[in-house]
């Protein structure tokens, strides 16, 4: 990890870097996974496999991606995020049946300090933040403190494939690629960090074995496109 911030200063320099990026983040998001990144959030939610009007935690929600197609879904999502910008860039989206709605309840707070009493809610969901926390192991205890035995847990990050070829193109795609772009568009700094954040993430089975440390069952990886995303689920013992 040489070069990238620890502790505190990590902290500070992600909500810095989010608030800068919140405009067009959305956008960026869209152009540089060439619009996949919306099939894997559908792939998220459904793998919740929660009954109707759920209530549903979205942490580091950010401008509402994952809220919305929980919304869709007809689960009652609220939103947690430490960036004022990102919750100022959530924008309303269809709800399930095509209604027009709101924007889901949002809470602007640290997903490694929940204000939500233990066993509150039925799922928690969470998308591209698991390298962007100050630690991973404190965040999986809060998860499973607030979620209800039963509960499920639903984690998209990105990855790197398994395949040497497929490594190496998504490397020299992620690493050069998307800093070049994402500087056009929106922060030359924030788009070189986050290729770099990846080296925050343990090993894909030591990810698994740590859900499974925090007290969730049937905990799984699955590899999404390639292996270029991943998806981690888990069960509430």
């Amino acid at each position: 990890m040489i070069d990238l911030p620890q502790g505190e200063e990590k902290v500070k320099a992600v909500d810095d870097m989010f608030d800068a990026i919140a405009p067009r983040y959305d956008l960026l998001n869209r152009l540089l996974t060439f619009g996949m990144d919306v099939g894997w959030r559908r792939k998220t939610v459904r793998s919740l496999q929660l009954p109707p009007a759920a209530r549903v935690l979205d942490l580091a929600c950010g401008t509402g991606d994952l809220c919305r197609e929980l919304d869709k879904r007809g689960y009652r999502p609220i939103g947690v995020d430490r960036s004022a910008g990102m919750l100022a860039a959530q924008r309303p989206g269809p709800r399930s049946g095509g209604r027009s709605g709101p924007r889901s309840p949002v809470v602007r707070g640290d997903a490694l300090r929940l204000p939500f009493r233990t066993n509150a809610v039925d799922g928690i969901v969470c998308g591209f933040a698991l390298r962007n926390f100050a630690s991973l192991k404190p965040f999986l205890t809060e998860c499973a403190r607030v979620l209800r035995p039963g509960g499920r847990l639903a984690l998209l990050e990105v990855s790197e494939p398994e395949n040497a070829v497929l490594r190496w193109g998504h490397g020299q795609y992620f690493g050069k690629v998307v800093p070049l772009v994402g500087g056009l568009l929106s922060d030359a700094d924030a788009y070189r960090y986050l290729p770099k954040s990846v080296a925050y993430l343990p090993p894909p089975n030591r990810m698994v074995a740590m859900l499974s440390e925090a007290g969730f069952g049937a905990a799984t990886r699955r590899p999404l496109s390639t292996g270029i995303a991943q998806l981690l689920t888990g069960t509430r013992r």
